[in-house]
């Protein structure tokens, strides 16, 4: 009986088979010829985009303190008055790719002590769960070329409670929740404004800026819009010369021209501008080194020393006599001392005792005029100086526009930015430019989202792509300068190089890198970015191969092989998922092209992944026994003491996750050199060796050389082993994440491939045959499965139905919402060790973390964490294309119902994805509940934050709230999942029983579109 007539797999989405990607529209948009110009080199439509950070206070790169306390040295209350030297922040900021001139937002409710130019937030200290921004923004639509850019910020009417934020939180402790801004009541009867920013391009160098502000209130209220743009400070630190300092000088009331030896002469207006003020970017010394200035949105005069939440403050001057007291200090170190052990170079950064002064604050050394300064704009709008106003030529630029905005009503401000010889009207075509992008943005997401037919998962999709291109940004950080510092200004002292980084001085970043939140983390986590780089792929593939080659590049990778991890310490160490990423973004562009793929680009990935898989062999496993160790693995909290620092014990932890990681990184090269030796038969061998380095890792999990592994063979699952100084072997039975990651050490070839490399194939047969101790342990290679497929895991099917089994149970790990990071039966059963009459423990906490390791913004006891559960769905795929629809589990554990694995994987899919689904009680999108307000009001429910990771029960969002990061993966599971019954008319059950039953020609398919099928 020929089976039912269903649409090719290459064509449609196969339920949630994010392995098989799906293809792009074969339509052109407007939005792909722009990308495809990109491409060839025809035209940069990248070379401006939404690149300016959220937050460059309080970052390591501009800490030129002695203590390590990035946010001590340069806190959020001088933002406004201090130069950066390695980047700049703010509203709704754009700027070109080498961030030379930067146009942004500021605004004024006629009440605030300061311009809101840039978002709120608590630095790590100051936060009961370490930082934390309060102001409330969305990220609603982008398009990859930044043709098209939207965002809504939340502007209080009322006076911002800035200093209310700060002490509310400074009393609370680790087991209370955040006080956001929501909790002041300050939107409850709607007096504040919905402020949309939107950026349309007419060519590569036109840009048109859009406010409208909406006034959601019961009264009329006044406004003060300023558009703005300022150039990076690149001339205060030296080494330029004066005739080649850029430039901004008043043309008229509505226009100001601006010269830059790059970017050539260019100018900015402003429609219905009142007044045009100009100052330079230069930091404003006397007002920084005044403890009473009156331009600050903090008052700490009622600070008492023993607060729980210390003030920020810089280290020298009367400021930091007068607000950085010993009683504070005290009280602060005393606090962080239980949380991080005395190695721990985290545990300085956060020391509340910093050394005896400098003598210079760097930020206000160098090349410093005669002002109106950084904070002229703040002077003029908010205390009537006039200076800004007057002064003709600087380096900073902003048109005030004063409006009052009707109770229900809305007002428009317009703003373009153009070469400065274009002569004709800059407001002429201004309004059918920005419909016509904004169109060309729905029809590239109309073919993007043309097999999903569910308008909220289009809805979560869309404004989670969009969220993804809002974070990238400019990330300049060139280390051995930072430590030598510039001509102009006095060199730092020495003892700097002890604090962190001193052995990355070969580094010189400066790039847009996709950032995992600008405001919490505005800089790159490479393994976080790893993440990124997959739904990015979605609708720019060639920014997420050229983000994936960036870390591998000399100029970041270690001259040892380390990829760096991040700016607080780039020598800690991150699970190695770059080469999972480096191949699935090779697929999923073989897809997008239709033919072999990018060889070039997974080529020059491989060489330099085997430089970093030789540093892990040789600077990880301690023992030389194939089993792995780490760190805290970016799983910040998740053992039962700070894994990243000295163990408290002594000794070392055999990590079940490390070796899991290691083995999921050997196939996934071994993958990658099948793929080259298809087309180059050099690459055989390699494949062969990462092969053979699979297997022996695998049997080290098993059995180490004590007899004893990390599975545990009572208990059914994996644990993390402590070696003590002693000798004794103790496992830590801590039922977490760390046990479920040896799923994804699994790979599935197809019979195509062994024929086409027939020595790799007799390789494998011949270890097998002569090592049954490594066959019998550890893969069914030898057995072939569904469409004679060949299968490499750590797992035999009984191990993988053990952990599935505790995975499944909503007693354990499974929640409504996904796969929690520590199993629930650690909430009545902590786990505790003993150790030398020291007692540790570990409990599920599912939202918030209790402790502060490694910040206490991150927690792994309880929530769940998207790109975990990604990996997951991703592994359970790839078990079903060797084991088929018969191979059947109970899901949910206990319920007696019983599932393929392919619908275990969907059911995943589908659970995460209602994170962010409007729920049918009313009560709004799960990930928003932590507000009814924010959850169910009209003008809050359908802006959809994507938060770090989720309450393990309620789904409810915790930790960084707009890291779309890697919690933009829902798009990718949205795209991958598709509508199953609008294509294909049937149920997965009955489409996975068509490809079976038609596996020949499914392959045929694969095959002549020179694809692989995984």
């Amino acid at each position: 009986m020929a089976p039912e007539a269903l649409p090719s797999p290459m064509t449609r989405v196969w339920g949630s088979r994010s392995l098989l990607d799906p293809l792009p529209t074969e339509d052109m948009s407007e939005e792909h010829c722009r990308l495809e110009a990109c491409d060839s080199g025809r035209e940069d439509w990248k070379k401006w985009g939404p690149y300016v950070s959220e937050r460059q206070w309080g970052t390591c790169r501009e800490d030129y303190g002695l203590s390590g306390n990035s946010w001590e040295y340069l806190p959020f209350h001088l933002a406004h008055q201090v130069s950066y030297r390695w980047g700049e922040d703010g509203l709704a900021g754009l700027c070109d790719v080498g961030q030379h001139l930067c146009m942004s937002l500021a605004l004024w409710n006629g009440r605030d002590p300061i311009l809101k130019e840039r978002m709120f937030g608590l630095g790590g200290p100051q936060g009961n769960h370490g930082e934390d921004v309060k102001d409330m923004y969305y990220y609603l639509d982008a398009t990859p070329t930044h043709s098209y850019l939207k965002m809504l910020y939340k502007y209080p009417q009322k006076v911002f409670p800035y200093d209310e934020v700060r002490r509310a939180n400074a009393v609370l402790g680790t087991g209370d929740l955040e006080f956001e801004l929501m909790d002041t009541g300050i939107f409850d009867d709607d007096r504040y404004f919905d402020v949309f920013i939107e950026y349309a391009r007419d060519g590569v160098d036109d840009i048109y800026m859009q406010v409208t502000i909406h006034n959601r209130g019961p009264d009329d209220a006044e406004i003060q819009v300023l558009p703005q743009v300022f150039f990076r400070n690149t001339w205060s630190w030296g080494g330029m010369e004066p005739d080649e300092k850029p430039s901004i000088t008043r043309k008229s009331g509505q226009r100001v021209d601006l010269k830059h030896a790059t970017l050539g002469e260019m100018a900015f207006f402003a429609s219905g501008a009142e007044t045009v003020l100009i100052c330079d970017n230069e930091t404003n010394v006397k007002a920084v080194e005044s403890p009473d200035d009156d331009l600050r949105p903090f008052d700490f005069s009622q600070d008492k020393d023993t607060s729980a939440g210390p003030p920020s403050s810089l280290p020298f001057g009367e400021y930091y006599e007068k607000y950085f007291s010993p009683g504070t200090r005290d009280h602060m170190n005393a606090v962080h001392s239980r949380f991080y052990s005395d190695g721990d170079p985290r545990k300085k950064a956060l020391a509340f005792s910093p050394p005896p002064r400098p003598s210079k604050f760097y930020h206000a050394s160098g090349k410093i005029g005669a002002g109106p300064y950084k904070d002229a704009f703040h002077r003029y709008v908010i205390k009537g100086d006039r200076s800004a106003a007057e002064s003709t030529g600087g380096t900073k630029a902003a048109f005030v526009l004063k409006t009052v905005v009707p109770a229900g009503g809305s007002k428009v401000v317009k703003a373009v930015l153009k070469p400065a010889e274009a002569s004709e009207d800059p407001f002429r075509a201004f309004d059918s430019i920005m419909k016509a992008r904004c169109n060309e943005a729905d029809e590239f997401y109309t073919g993007l989202q043309s097999n999903i037919q569910d308008e909220e998962h289009k809805r979560i999709q869309r404004q989670a792509l969009a969220g993804m291109i809002w974070t990238k940004q400019f990330y300049y950080y060139d280390i051995f300068t930072f430590f030598e510092g510039d001509k102009d200004c006095p060199k730092p002292p020495e003892e700097r190089r002890a604090i962190r980084n001193s052995d990355w001085d070969h580094m010189t970043n400066c790039d847009i890198i996709s950032m995992p939140d600008k405001w919490e983390f505005p800089w790159y986590a490479t393994w976080d970015l790893a993440f990124h780089c997959l739904p990015l792929a979605l609708v720019d593939p060639s920014f997420a191969k050229n983000q994936l080659r960036l870390m591998t590049k000399e100029w970041y990778m270690h001259p040892n092989g380390q990829l760096p991890a991040f700016e607080w310490n780039f020598s800690d160490v991150n699970p190695p998922v770059h080469a999972w990423a480096c191949w699935r973004v090779f697929q999923m562009e073989r897809k997008h092209r239709g033919d072999g793929g990018d060889l070039v680009f997974l080529e020059e990935t491989f060489h330099k992944l085997m430089i970093n898989f030789t540093w892990w062999v040789n600077r990880k496993d301690a023992e030389g026994r194939n089993i792995f160790q780490g760190g805290f693995l970016g799983l910040d909290n998740i053992g039962v003491f700070d894994r990243g620092g000295s163990l408290p014990t002594g000794g070392i932890i055999s990590q079940s996750d490390g070796t899991s990681w290691m083995a999921f990184y050997s196939l996934t090269l071994m993958r990658m050199a099948v793929e080259l030796a298809l087309v180059n038969p050099t690459y055989e061998g390699v494949a062969g060796k990462f092969f053979e380095h699979f297997l022996f890792i695998a049997r080290a999990m098993t059995k180490m050389t004590t007899g004893q592994g990390l599975w545990d063979e009572e208990d059914q699952f994996y644990y993390d082993v402590l070696t003590l100084p002693t000798g004794p072997r103790v496992p830590l039975k801590v039922r977490s994440m760390v046990g479920l990651i040896p799923l994804f050490a699994v790979e599935v070839l197809e019979p195509s491939i062994l024929e086409k490399l027939p020595h790799f194939a007799a390789r494998a047969e011949h270890l097998f045959n002569r090592r049954k101790d490594l066959s019998e342990l550890v893969s069914r290679f030898e057995v072939p499965g569904v469409g004679e497929r060949r299968l490499l895991s750590l797992l035999r099917g009984k191990r993988m139905k053990a952990l599935l089994k505790r995975m499944l149970d909503p007693k354990e790990f499974l929640s409504d919402y996904g796969v929690r990071a520590l199993s629930r039966y650690h909430l009545d059963n902590p786990y505790v060790l003993e150790c030398d009459g020291h007692k540790y423990e570990i409990g599920y906490e599912a939202a918030e973390s209790k402790v502060r390791i490694m910040g206490g913004n991150s927690n792994w006891r309880g929530p769940i964490w998207m790109p975990m559960n990604y990996l997951i769905v991703e592994s359970l795929q790839k078990f079903h294309q060797y084991y088929g629809e018969n191979y059947l589990v109970e899901c949910p554990t206990g319920s007696g119902k019983k599932s393929s694995i392919l619908g275990v994987s969907d059911m995943l899919s589908d659970r995460l994805t209602n994170l962010f689904m409007p729920s049918k009680d009313g009560k709004g999108r799960p990930a928003l509940r932590l507000h009814e307000k924010m959850a169910t009001d009209q003008h809050f429910k359908d802006n959809i934050l994507f938060f770090e990771h989720f309450h393990g029960d309620s789904g409810r969002g915790v930790g960084a709230s707009h890291q779309t990061g890697w919690t933009g993966l829902v798009a990718k599971i949205i795209q991958a999942r598709g509508v199953e019954a609008a294509e294909a008319g049937t149920s997965n059950e009955a489409y996975a029983r068509h490809l079976s039953e038609t596996h020949v020609k499914v392959r045929f398919c694969w095959q002549t579109n020179h694809a692989s099928p995984l």
